[in-house]
């Protein structure tokens, strides 16, 4: 366990990066006593120290909660990390590719919630009935530790490597489709890269929001109306370089697209 004077320095150091752009050591490499519930804490009081800066928290994102993206990374468990207002991206966007170290790009369903959620025994039927609308949705990967050889306390750490989200194409009522078999290609200028089907992420992607209300529960949290919940990529991270124009075709949900500059 890491006392609280390192972890604010470890939170200085992620601070720092993401202002500057750039990436620090690993940490599991420096702090080989660091555990999840230390990550956590350092995400925490990151995290913390964006809301009293006057960063709006809109929600929140589920991380490795596919084979598909465990495989990718070599982490077996999921996580979390948070989501500030300066973070979303609207549909067609434009993005700064400097803005953010590292980056790639992955294919999630975006629920919306009606209704507060608080675990610690959420289930995927309160998940349904607190949802608003599912959405299509983008994330990008922000790695602001250095890569390869990032652990589960790494990426915990750097916010679950959030760097910001795009979101557009059909918001459907989450009754409205049977959630488990939307399906999106994905496309990096007009060359298809990858396909999926969100049934990978835990079988159904509201499973993601029930794991995430009952997690925030144990570290005092909880999910509250009008939060945007990423549910979990159902695609492995596709790099992307500036220049470069993303599509993500959701079939009957719509079409997501953003180039970097």
């Amino acid at each position: 366990m890491l006392d609280k004077e390192r972890i604010s320095g470890i939170a200085d150091e992620l601070a720092a990066a993401e202002r500057d752009r750039t990436t620090i050591p690993l940490l599991s490499a420096r702090h080989p006593e660091m555990t999840v519930e230390d990550s956590y804490a350092v995400q925490n009081e990151w995290m913390r120290r964006g809301i009293e800066s006057g960063r709006r928290l809109v929600g929140r994102k589920i991380g490795l909660t596919s084979k598909v993206m465990q495989e990718a990374t070599g982490i077996t468990e999921p996580d979390y990390g948070a989501i500030f207002a300066d973070m979303v991206f609207d549909n067609g966007s434009i993005i700064e590719h400097s803005r953010f170290p590292n980056v790639r790009i992955e294919v999630e369903l975006a629920f919306v919630l009606k209704e507060r959620l608080d675990g610690p025994d959420t289930t995927i039927f309160d998940v349904l009935q607190a949802t608003d609308y599912v959405v299509p949705a983008l994330e990008i990967l922000a790695s602001r530790i250095e890569m390869p050889g990032r652990t589960i306390v790494d990426t915990i750490s750097d916010n679950a490597a959030m760097g910001g989200m795009v979101y557009g194409g059909n918001p459907v009522a989450p009754d409205a489709v049977d959630l488990r078999w939307v399906s999106a290609l994905l496309y990096r200028n007009e060359s298809i890269e990858d396909t999926g089907v969100a049934a990978a992420v835990l079988n159904h992607p509201a499973m993601g929001v029930a794991w995430l209300s009952n997690k925030l529960h144990a570290h005092g949290a909880a999910l509250e109306a009008g939060d945007i919940v990423l549910a979990g990529s159902f695609t492995k991270p596709m790099w992307v370089n500036p220049g470069d124009t993303v599509h993500a075709d959701f079939g009957e949900l719509g079409a997501i697209t953003c180039r970097f500059v």
